[in-house]
């Protein structure tokens, strides 16, 4: 059982549900990560994951794609991106998931890609563009690395293709609370009988993730699912404040505070 599985176990057994910011890796410097992951772990998170910069993010809405580009243009690389996870690895006891675009993973090679990816202390991979077609090799590669791997589900995805995808991943399921690309909403979407549809699949744990953007969406959206994923909410405070001139990692730290109190309002 890795970090990740451990996680979700032990949660489930005290019958809490955990909150999964994103970040942009890079941003606002490499060198903040390791502060702000801990930052971000006594402030209520349980699993952090960390987008690795990309030139052409294909679930990323405007602020996230926003961010990347900086980094891409700070010259932050996977390879550097990797050293920082290593400094924070050795800081923060929480779990670390990649998200990672395809491209890069196949650039690299998938047996190389994971094992560095758990060398550097990631517990797991999110890709979104993998094809579940495509993703026997990279499961194996990163069932033999130690990581788990985690493909997106649709609210349009249904039949054999969901059970396929579904099937595919481990350690948990990534459920998009609605169509299109991250980013803020007014209000959460209902997922109820998408949770109670992928729970008659498989026993894994399911993240809910996209729009989700206040401790009341969490509340909501953990009242059915076992984590909730809040990304471009997360981002934008951060880029604000580093416009601004004050301190990101901090303001970080007040919204996933924020959000976190949303978990113990679950339904």
């Amino acid at each position: 059982m890795n970090r990740i599985e451990s996680i979700f176990s032990e949660a489930r057994s005290q019958h809490r549900k955990l909150l999964m910011p994103f970040v942009c890796g890079g941003r606002p410097t490499l060198e903040s990560l390791p502060g702000l992951l801990g930052t971000l772990e006594r402030s209520g998170a349980s699993i952090v994951e960390i987008g690795f910069p990309f030139s052409d993010p294909i679930a990323d809405g405007p602020v996230i794609a926003a961010a990347m580009h900086r980094a891409l243009l700070e010259g932050v690389t996977p390879a550097g991106l990797f050293g920082s996870i290593r400094t924070a690895r050795e800081r923060v006891s929480l779990g670390l998931v990649g998200m990672v675009s395809m491209s890069i993973v196949a650039r690299m090679g998938l047996a190389r890609f994971t094992t560095e990816a758990a060398a550097c202390g990631l517990d797991g991979l999110i890709v979104p563009d993998c094809p579940v077609e495509e993703s026997g090799a990279l499961a194996e590669a990163a069932r033999d690395a130690g990581l788990t791997l985690t493909l997106l589900v649709a609210p349009t995805t249904t039949g054999e293709r969901l059970e396929r995808i579904v099937a595919a991943c481990s350690g948990f399921v990534y459920l998009m609370a609605r169509l299109g690309i991250t980013g803020e909403s007014s209000g959460p979407a209902e997922v109820r009988g998408r949770v109670e549809q992928i729970r008659g699949m498989s026993p894994l744990p399911i993240a809910c993730g996209f729009g989700i953007s206040s401790a009341a969406h969490v509340a909501a959206v953990t009242g059915d699912a076992d984590a909730a994923i809040v990304g471009s909410a997360l981002v934008r405070r951060m880029e604000e404040a580093t416009d601004a001139g004050t301190d990101a990692v901090e303001a970080a730290g007040q919204f996933t505070a924020e959000l976190a109190q949303g978990l113990a309002g679950a339904r």
